[in-house]
């Protein structure tokens, strides 16, 4: 991927926003039973960061990221973006799934159009579904069908598609789970380059702890359901990164402690 300089990447998004998580607590109805997910969960992050959030599958990671892009409603507490409260979805604010979703008989180029079609802008706005391709290094495969297209690319088409909307938060939940060990590699390397050329804030969800520690500048370490924050861990690390280094292996045994994991280290 040539990555694009600031300048130009300015033209996906201002500065990242600023999050206010207070006390949040969310529960859903099962069977005509309350299911708690999230427990008084308090945080704050800086316009810009890099957060990972980690830990145990069910815990409510992925609840979090559904309230902050206004897809559901705290049952209890306050979700902030830049002071405000997080009411409905917002293209400021966009969530990028595990599953790419493209539309199969759209191609690259359209798929990534897709949410400047439905606000009526593509006619004045092409030049951004061109930078988007370009920032995710599918310059040349504008006109590929996503059956033509291997995992780790059609993931980039979900990326371009989310960045063609100028967001200022990115909510990534997963969004690597689904590909091959060496794909996901080369992606999360990608994925840094994409945060660092644009700009915004940006939230990943994940269940690998070196991930988070490779791609992110912190790590809220959740408890089991109903989730709390057992841990905040600073990755006082510069990019870019590499995998043997020994501050790397430091932090992943601390986090794996936090998670009930230590003998495994």
């Amino acid at each position: 991927m040539v990555a694009l300089a600031r300048t130009q990447a300015a033209d996906f998004a201002a500065a990242g926003q600023k999050i206010d998580i207070e006390n949040v607590s969310h529960r859903f109805e099962l069977k005509g039973a309350p299911l708690p997910v999230l427990d008084n969960v308090s945080f704050s992050v800086e316009p810009g960061s890099f957060v990972a959030l980690l830990g145990p599958s069910g815990c409510g990671k992925s609840t979090l990221l559904r309230l902050l892009a206004g897809l559901d409603h705290p049952t209890e507490g306050s979700l902030k973006v830049d002071g405000e409260e997080v009411g409905e979805p917002d293209p400021s604010r966009i969530l990028v799934f595990q599953d790419p979703t493209l539309f199969p008989w759209r191609t690259v180029w359209d798929n990534v159009a897709l949410g400047l079609e439905a606000q009526g802008i593509l006619k004045s706005s092409k030049a951004r579904v061109d930078n988007a391709v370009e920032l995710v290094g599918l310059t040349g495969f504008e006109k590929a069908y996503p059956h033509q297209l291997s995992g780790g690319m059609a993931q980039r088409v979900a990326l371009a598609r989310a960045l063609v909307n100028e967001p200022r938060l990115l909510l990534l939940d997963e969004p690597l789970g689904k590909l091959d060990s060496l794909t996901r590699l080369t992606m999360q390397t990608e994925i840094v380059k994409i945060w660092q050329d644009a700009g915004l804030t940006a939230l990943l969800v994940t269940h690998d702890v070196e991930e988070a520690l490779f791609l992110t500048q912190r790590v809220l370490i959740f408890g089991p359901r109903p989730a709390r924050i057992v841990a905040d861990i600073a990755v006082d690390l510069p990019y870019p990164r590499h995998r043997g280094d020994p501050r790397l292996a430091e932090l992943r045994r601390e986090a794996l402690g936090h998670l009930g994991l230590a003998e495994t280290w």
